[in-house]
């Protein structure tokens, strides 16, 4: 089953299809750059301590539309500031803007809620 999800942006939204297990796989890779976020930021209170390099986050699906999401958490000072860089695209269309990952999960989560 796919239904339409909408991702609220910094500037406007997007709406697309996507399917609930989908959804699932992105809150996942969500929920790992929360903790790569949070274990940069519990190092860097530390006196004097240089945080361990965290990998990226590169989601990647592919359904009606393309969607890519991007993260590197080694330059954000907090999970609450961090920003993702989206990508949404199709033959005709490409979109690629940032979003703010807190509202990224809420409308995951809302989302999931939804279609459950």
């Amino acid at each position: 089953m796919t239904t339409q999800i909408t991702l609220n942006l910094l500037e406007g939204s997007v709406r697309f299809n996507f399917s609930p297990e989908a959804a699932q796989t992105l809150k996942a890779a969500l929920a790992e750059l929360m903790v790569s976020l949070k274990a940069i930021a519990t190092a860097k209170s530390g006196a004097g301590n240089k945080p361990k390099p965290e990998q990226p986050l590169e989601y990647q699906h592919t359904g009606d539309v393309f969607l890519e999401v991007f993260c590197n958490p080694n330059i954000w000072p907090t999970p609450f500031a961090a920003k993702l860089l989206v990508t949404l695209r199709d033959d005709r269309i490409r979109l690629t803007t940032e979003a703010e990952l807190t509202r990224i999960l809420e409308d995951l989560n809302q989302y999931l809620e939804q279609t459950a």
